[in-house]
């Protein structure tokens, strides 16, 4: 007879691998063990059909299990008498990965629903093919022991299930029925309500209007009827939103086609059991009040995903909630029962598991019928990415920029992103990134690292944090620049050595230690060279112009007079626009800046779209809104000057077309594909002169479906290939996966 061992790497474990394991051996007549060995499955087979085990073995894999390797060897027969699943062992370092959070899957929610089952109505059901992996893990091997679920015991029905070969709960680690796992309570303020059915009394208080904050798998939501004006207005103010879109839940997929557009890939994306929030586009018979994505032509919607959610919508008759997180702007997700039932909800729907690793919800919006994750984490994090090129042997953290902040952690040709993180300069956030950093060290075994990378930019809280690991783990800190990351984290995706990157966004801290924002990059990963960027502007004020865009207006326009006309928009008038010219005459507290984003926010003052940012990307978000509604295509010129765009002359064209009358969705459309054609014809020159067939784009505003577009149609018709972000960030959420890459690399 045959004997093997197999190592098996990837998701293998906490998704029904071990059980799948034993079912084909079982079936094939062979004798031997499976077990969780620290980051990897160990497989032992002997017997006639071993040949046959390697064969099929990654071919009928349970939904979620996923091989990234496997490696055979022949070893002695043992003489095994059957095949079983054995304890756990802790010798191996490997590279594997817990999967991530799962939504319920049908068989599951069909007993939720079920009278008859004994697991109706809860909304903790859960089996090896669904529920939470990530949240809920502790440490590696992935058993019972080291998840949240270790506090609540199996009682003797589920324990039946756990231990038989042929159910799909066979060693599912975090089922549970109403007799044994964990249980939801309602809180109205401090009071906690006595009711036999808690997800039904949160309905009805939704109903009556209320706000209700909702403890789930990675996180807490705050939700009201999407429908209710009253009602999400009352929310904006409480949490000091005033503009920023929330997003909805929606009943099922037929009720959402009802007020949003979607195509088959978003369709697909929605309904996966991943369920992220897809950004979609409204329908004219959007039935929603303004108040909900004031100023945008599109909403952010998922699909339940968890039991919770499911009963919610069972047991109330409203098709769509409001369902953001709960936590202050910038800070992280509440997820300690004492936090939610003190926040600014009125009744608090929670319940008694721990939550050990938050996990917002993802974020993802199509450009052209291709994905790109705005935010990527529950229902994708912890899943690697590879590095597609040689790399050394060093272990590297890197730390990514301050605003969006994700991390990542790479060892050999894997880098583990984060969920994630958020803005770290608001103190929280920043404890969030250690807490974070030192739970994805327990998960993936990897402890030491030689190379902490970070941004070029010195006073970021997350540069400071790398000199204070560097120390720790005796790692040398490797800053680098910020659009240099973005770029290799989009090459990295099409497993591209060397192109030519647009990368545009807000700010990025430059080689020259100005703001970049608009640049024309060349990089064979290791290496950056800057060729083309946007006209350098003022920026008045520093960040205040960021926060007021008609300061970064005045400064491009360069004309007191013409700047008058939006004097309602200084707070103090004419006297202000004043005091703004002699700023920038002496150069006192003047930054400078190639900002892409500076000039779609100047472009949206001046079409009186949007003056002030109360939210990341307001303004030019909401002047992308305006420019979809366009009918009419006015041309502005892209001027290029050397290796420059003139930005100066673009927002002069569009207010003086503005002026005359014309539309201003026309004007805002014209504006925006300006500097589209101006970043693609610089890229463009930088290919031809540097003869690279690739070009790529990068950075958060490719996140605007219209420029992207431009961008593309003028690149392709010059006979060049068109690289964008496929299975990665656009934005800031990629940049420590960019990191990670380089510091590989060098």
């Amino acid at each position: 007879m045959n004997a093997l061992k197999i190592l098996t790497q990837g998701i293998v474990q906490g998704v029904g691998f071990r059980p799948y394991v034993y079912r084909l051996a079982s079936e094939l007549g062979l004798k031997g063990y499976v077990r969780n060995l620290g980051n990897v499955v160990e497989i032992i087979i002997e017997g006639e059909n071993t040949d046959l085990f390697v064969d099929r073995l990654p071919k009928e894999l349970p939904p979620i299990a996923k091989i990234n390797s496997m490696e055979v060897e022949s070893i002695d027969e043992s003489n095994f008498t059957d095949f079983e699943i054995i304890e756990s062992g802790d010798s191996y370092s490997g590279i594997s990965v817990i999967p991530p959070d799962i939504a319920i899957c049908d068989k599951c929610l069909e007993e939720i629903r079920n009278p008859n089952d004994r697991r109706y109505k809860y909304a903790f059901n859960a089996c090896t093919d669904c529920g939470p992996r990530f949240t809920v893990i502790e440490s590696v091997p992935y058993d019972r022991i080291r998840t949240s679920m270790d506090e609540f015991p199996l009682c003797d029905d589920c324990l039946v299930e756990y231990r038989e070969p042929l159910n799909r709960r066979y060693h599912g680690e975090a089922i549970c029925c109403s007799d044994c796992g964990p249980q939801m309570e309602i809180y109205e303020g401090l009071t906690k309500i006595d009711t036999e059915n808690p997800i039904r009394l949160g309905a009805e208080k939704l109903k009556e209007g209320n706000i209700l904050a909702i403890k789930g798998i990675g996180g807490t939501h705050l939700v009201v009827d999407a429908y209710n004006d009253e009602a999400v207005k009352e929310l904006r103010k409480r949490l000091n939103r005033p503009n920023q879109a929330f997003a909805v839940m929606c009943k099922d997929l037929e009720s959402l086609q009802k007020y949003a557009e979607l195509t088959q890939k978003e369709i697909d994306t929605i309904t996966s059991n991943k369920r992220p929030i897809v950004i979609l586009k409204k329908k004219d018979n959007y039935p929603f009040p303004d108040s909900l994505s004031p100023g945008l032509h599109n909403i952010g919607v998922m699909l339940p995903y968890s039991p919770m959610h499911y009963l919610l919508f069972d047991e109330g008759d409203i098709d769509t909630y409001v369902m953001t997180s709960a936590n202050i702007p910038g800070e992280p997700m509440m997820i300690k029962n004492e936090e939610i039932i003190n926040g600014v909800n009125d009744y608090s729907l929670v319940h008694n598991r721990q939550i050990l690793n938050r996990c917002d919800d993802s974020v993802i919006r199509f450009r052209n019928n291709e994905l790109s994750f705005i935010r990527r984490s529950r229902g994708y994090t912890p899943e690697p990415y590879t590095i597609n090129y040689d790399v050394n042997d060093l272990n590297v953290l890197a730390l990514g920029p301050e605003l969006d902040v994700t991390f990542s952690i790479a060892k050999d040709n894997i880098v583990y992103p984060s969920q994630h993180i958020g803005n770290t300069n608001k103190p929280k956030t920043l404890n969030f990134l250690r807490e974070a950093i030192t739970n994805m060290e327990r998960i993936t075994k990897i402890n030491e690292f030689d190379v902490i990378a970070c941004d070029l930019h010195p006073h970021f809280f997350t540069t400071r944090l790398a000199h204070e690991l560097a120390e720790k783990y005796g790692a040398d800190v490797m800053p680098i620049q910020h659009h240099h990351a973005h770029s290799v984290a989009l090459a990295n995706d099409s497993a591209i050595e060397e192109m030519i990157v647009i990368a545009a966004d807000g700010v990025g801290f430059g080689s020259d230690a100005t703001s970049w924002g608009g640049e024309i990059l060349y990089t064979d990963i290791k290496n950056f060279e800057r060729l083309g960027h946007l006209e350098p502007q003022l920026m008045p004020g520093g960040d205040v112009a960021t926060k007021y865009p008609a300061r970064m207006l005045a400064s491009i326009l360069k004309d007191e007079n013409l700047i008058k006309n939006y004097s309602s928009y200084f707070k103090y008038g004419d006297m202000e626009i004043k005091n703004i010219f002699k700023q920038i005459d002496a150069g006192i507290n003047v930054g400078i800046t190639t900002s892409t984003g500076r000039v779609l926010d100047s472009m949206a003052v001046a079409l009186e779209i949007c003056h002030e940012r109360t939210y990341e990307g307001e303004c030019s978000m909401k002047l992308e809104s305006a420019a979809y509604y366009s009918t009419n295509d006015l041309e502005i010129p892209a001027i290029i000057e050397g290796n420059m765009l003139n930005t100066t002359e673009i927002l002069r064209e569009v207010v003086r077309l503005y002026q005359n009358g014309e539309k201003k969705a026309d004007v805002a459309a014209a504006g925006q594909r300006a500097v589209a054609n101006g970043l693609s014809k610089l890229a463009v020159k930088a290919s031809e002169n540097k003869n690279i067939e690739n070009i790529g784009a990068t950075g958060g505003v490719f996140y605007n479906e219209a420029i992207t577009n431009t961008v593309k149609n003028h690149v392709e018709s010059n006979g060049f290939n068109f690289i964008q972000h496929k299975n990665t960030c656009a934005g800031d959420g990629s940049v420590s996966l960019g990191q990670a890459i380089i510091a590989k690399k060098v």
